[in-house]
């Protein structure tokens, strides 16, 4: 499948992403699998994904990356590269909008290559405007899953325009399968299944469990259920230009409440 928002394909008579006319084994697979070993090299279950986020970072020209899985309400961010990877994944699901989301929903590549201006800006015009303001000018969202059921994304950043040639995306794609396998790996733990059914994240999803413990508690103050909580946690922290998870843990400490009107 061809990956939406891709300015260009194989060109006519292209063997295709890392592989010769003579039939030659992937070159570039060869080498982001040595390269993923070796990231990977000792490393405990709950660090793969931090682990695999800064391997894509390594093999591709991007300058962060993040990985994001699908959930009722908001996307669980399990790890990012960097700061600044893990604070464009909360604007995009705050916003509940993005690359990320479209990827998401198209269960295909989607690859902002300019979010200053032309096509990418005007799609996501909130986020676009936000991105560059933290300095990310492409976002490139990759879905994690088979191509019938997405369960995540697995998002890179740049500072500067841009695409991902043919063989890049090729690259990145390897990433995200590895990505999948991993966190299907992972150990599900002895706890009481919780409502959304991720105690099997085994800790990771601490920013996630932040954010619904506000929720719970802006229930408890205005009365209203979990979606409309949520929404009006969204719509404060759209209202403030900050995120979700500032805004939840401010009304976890106390520091923020919402009132009924």
């Amino acid at each position: 499948m061809r990956p939406r928002d891709d300015p260009g394909g194989a060109h006519d008579g292209d063997p295709g992403p890392g592989r010769t006319g003579g039939g030659d084994p992937d070159p570039d697979g060869a080498r982001a699998a040595d390269v993923i070993a070796r990231g990977m090299r000792g490393a405990e279950p709950g660090e793969v994904p931090g682990r695999l986020c800064e391997v894509a970072v390594e093999l591709l020209p991007v300058t962060g990356a993040s990985v994001s899985l699908r959930s009722e309400g908001m996307p669980v961010q399990l790890s990012a590269s960097s700061a600044q990877a893990a604070h464009l994944a909360q604007i995009q699901a705050t916003l509940g909008d993005g690359p990320c989301q479209s990827a998401l929903e198209d269960g295909a590549p989607v690859l902002a290559c300019d979010l200053t201006s032309g096509r990418d800006a005007g799609r996501w015009p909130v986020f676009a405007q936000q991105a560059t303001e933290a300095g990310v000018r492409a976002v490139y969202a990759v879905p994690l899953g088979s191509g019938t059921v997405c369960v995540g994304t697995l998002d890179l950043y740049r500072d500067r325009p841009g695409g991902l040639t043919d063989r890049q995306l090729h690259v990145a794609r390897i990433v995200a399968g590895v990505m999948t396998v991993a966190l299907m790996a992972l150990p599900h733990g002895d706890e009481p299944e919780t409502p959304d059914g991720e105690d099997w994240l085994s800790g990771l999803a601490t920013d996630h469990d932040e954010v619904y413990r506000a929720v719970g508690m802006i229930m408890a103050q205005l009365g209203v259920g979990a979606d409309d909580a949520l929404a009006r946690l969204r719509a404060d922290a759209f209202a403030h230009g900050r995120t979700a998870l500032d805004v939840a843990r401010d009304v976890i400490a106390h520091r923020t409440r919402f009132d009924r009107s």
